[in-house]
């Protein structure tokens, strides 16, 4: 019983000089820092909105960037396999009376 009383004497104790600290410097330790949030470090200049200088990409936004490219790429393929396969959607109906519309087999 007597060595549960004593440490919870040292655990406040410890907690005691962690939580206040005697000097600013020890205050100024004890302050998060945000080390690798980027959102306050600039480098180099601003990034701007792809419609806003659309001929320059290196100044575009990153997020900007990666939706025009996904884009272009996507209407690249989605081009090429309409090009090389002939375009070609609708089957060939052989009988061209079969196009009206049946309202009794809904």
């Amino acid at each position: 019983m007597a060595s549960l009383a004593a440490t919870a004497a040292r655990r406040a104790a410890s907690l005691a000089r962690i939580s206040t600290p005697r000097t600013p410097a020890q205050a100024a330790s004890l302050v998060h820092r945000r080390g690798l949030a980027g959102a306050a470090d600039h480098h180099g200049p601003p990034k701007v909105n792809c419609w806003e200088q659309p001929t320059n990409p290196g100044q575009w936004k990153e997020e900007h960037f990666v939706i025009v490219s996904l884009s272009g790429w996507g209407l690249l393929f989605y081009s090429g396999y309409k090009f090389f396969t002939g375009g070609k959607d609708k089957k060939q109906e052989d009988d061209p009376g079969n196009n009206v519309f049946c309202w009794d087999c809904l």
